[in-house]
């Protein structure tokens, strides 16, 4: 099932279940993949495909995480916790991340196969580590899992 269809079947059932925050945060979701649609439509793509939808979802979640931390910071828990919730819905939506020993060998695989030796050579590091796993590889701990790796 593709998250298009997904996420109006959530719509849908959060709505019959009367769980109001859920469905709030999934129009939230809809409304920002309508806004992505329309974005792209001058390259000639009526509609964005999975693999954007994922990464449009990531940056949903990591724009959250910062609202979470400045309303701590401002001492404001209760819109912190509603930024939770909703990153808990966003996140349901997105594939499940790889764990820590599985980025460790998907970082020594990439520096084995693009050969770098120094940290110079990270960028191509990260560019293979997003070819093969930009779904489940979070590339925000990836950065320094690979800077460890080259010796930086």
């Amino acid at each position: 099932m593709s998250l298009r269809a997904r996420f109006t079947e959530e719509l849908k059932a959060s709505m019959r279940a009367g769980d109001a925050a859920r469905t709030s945060a999934i129009r939230m979701i809809t409304a920002k993949l309508k806004d992505a649609d329309i974005a792209s439509r001058p390259s000639g793509v009526d509609q964005i495909g999975d693999e954007a939808i994922t990464s449009m979802l990531r940056g949903m979640v990591k724009s959250r995480r910062e609202s979470v931390e400045m309303y701590r910071q401002g001492n404001r828990p209760e819109l912190a916790e509603k930024e939770e919730a909703e990153i808990a819905v966003i996140e349901s939506f997105l594939p499940q991340q790889m764990d820590e020993a599985a980025m460790e060998a998907a970082v020594k695989e990439a520096v084995a196969e693009t050969g770098a030796a120094s940290i110079k050579e990270m960028g191509k590091v990260m560019a293979a580590l997003k070819a093969k796993h930009a779904a489940v590889l979070d590339m925000a701990k990836a950065g320094p899992m690979v800077k460890a790796a080259l010796g930086g």
